[in-house]
């Protein structure tokens, strides 16, 4: 119970974090490296599938990763860039906490209903993954939309 209650309270504050570098970030500019690094560096956490205990099962893989792609859709719809100048900027959005927020309490209700069935070791690859699905979909997403802007903020050719 004191593991469960550690690991909710390390997610929350992790939900913060996110919600103040994401309030930073739009305050500089963005370019396709901040865009791209951190599914990279989460993509890491992968390695936790070695230990056989942290594996899930076809269909708990199946459910992390449909949910995950679902929940990327709000993130999708929330981070939209601007052109300030000459450079790229990430704009504010004031839905973006809530969806954040929302995120955490589903996160924190599942892990509350399936940790009552599914081992704690499982379900936090299964978040993982979640978290993973979600994540990748939305920064493709941030690059595509970012690579439009960029195009437009370049000076056509002559010949």
């Amino acid at each position: 119970m004191a593991l469960a209650f550690i690991t909710s309270l390390i997610a929350v504050v992790m939900a913060f974090f996110i919600f103040f570098v994401r309030m930073k970030a739009s305050e500089k500019p963005t370019n396709a490296k901040k865009i791209i690094l951190p599914p990279l560096f989460m993509s890491t956490g992968a390695l936790m599938f070695i230990d056989p205990v942290f594996r899930v099962t076809r269909g708990e893989l199946i459910e992390a990763v449909i949910l995950g792609l679902f929940f990327s859709l709000f993130l999708i719809k929330t981070s939209k860039f601007e052109i300030r100048g000459s450079d790229i900027y990430l704009k504010r959005s004031k839905s973006f906490i809530w969806i954040l927020l929302g995120l955490i309490v589903i996160r924190l209700g599942l892990k509350t209903y399936l940790g009552r069935t599914i081992d704690y070791r499982q379900l936090s690859g299964m978040f993982y993954l979640l978290a993973f699905s979600m994540i990748v979909p939305w920064r493709i997403a941030m690059y595509v939309s970012y690579r439009k802007l960029a195009a437009q903020l370049k000076p056509p050719v002559l010949t």
